[in-house]
């Protein structure tokens, strides 16, 4: 490894540290808790007011709505599957799983953060509830919403896009990030921070040292490898 990828590395560990610490050190979170109270109240507020608004946040927050995501995710990465050769394909494959892996362990060690955070609609008292209002079963509320495991899964597929793919493919999953994250804030399912603090450090943390090292590059072999077929070392 270059003392270069080394110093980025570093970079975005001081970073994301940085933005962890800056929310979990102050009192009641610091200026931090502004933000995220400012936001929870514009849109539960006018939950009641915009009948737009409030059938926006039920559908988007209905569990089987999480498959669109997956739908956009998996457009994309079908955009670069059925360009590749059936040995391009395998190793797609093979980063699949290594993504899939990579978005389970680092959401079981962002679980293991010692931090004990119900969402706004349960922070809050005498506050609007999508579920209550519509009648559809959302995810309008969570004992423990920190980190956000929704957000989190989002970023670590950009990640992966801007490490083995393009960078407008990378900017494409930024936008699926913003799409599919927002809908979990904007129902008071989950603190802007979160995502914004939450999801955000971790990747920063985790995902360096697994993309800009070779880390990822032997577990996508190592994979690939073990895959059925015939497999041929990359070149």
């Amino acid at each position: 490894m270059t003392a270069k990828r080394l110093l980025s590395i570093l970079v975005l560990n001081a970073l994301g540290l940085a933005l962890f610490f800056s929310w979990y050190l102050p009192a009641h979170h610091g200026f931090w808790f502004d933000i995220d109270k400012s936001i929870f109240y514009w849109f539960n507020e006018r939950l009641v007011t915009s009948k737009p608004l409030l059938w926006f946040v039920a559908v988007t927050n209905y569990r089987a709505f999480d498959g669109v995501s997956l739908l956009a995710m998996g457009a994309l990465y079908l955009s670069f599957w059925l360009q590749e050769t059936p040995q391009g394909r395998r190793r797609m494959l093979a980063i699949g799983i290594t993504m899939l892996l990579t978005a389970v362990v680092l959401n079981q060690l962002g679980h293991l953060i010692p931090v004990s955070h119900p969402s706004p609609t349960k922070f809050f008292p005498d506050v609007n509830h999508v579920t209550r209002l519509t009648g559809i079963p959302t995810k309008d509320a969570s004992s423990d919403s920190f980190p956000g495991d929704h957000g989190m899964m989002l970023m670590i597929f950009a990640c992966f896009m801007l490490r083995y793919f393009t960078r407008r493919a990378f900017l494409i999953a930024v936008a699926i990030v913003l799409i599919f994250a927002s809908p979990r804030i904007m129902i008071g399912a989950h603190w802007f921070t979160d995502v914004a603090v939450g999801s955000l450090s971790i990747v920063l943390v985790g995902m360096s040292w697994l993309l800009i090292t070779p880390a990822s590059d032997y577990l996508v072999n190592v994979v690939n490898r073990y895959l059925p077929g015939k497999y041929k070392p990359a070149k």
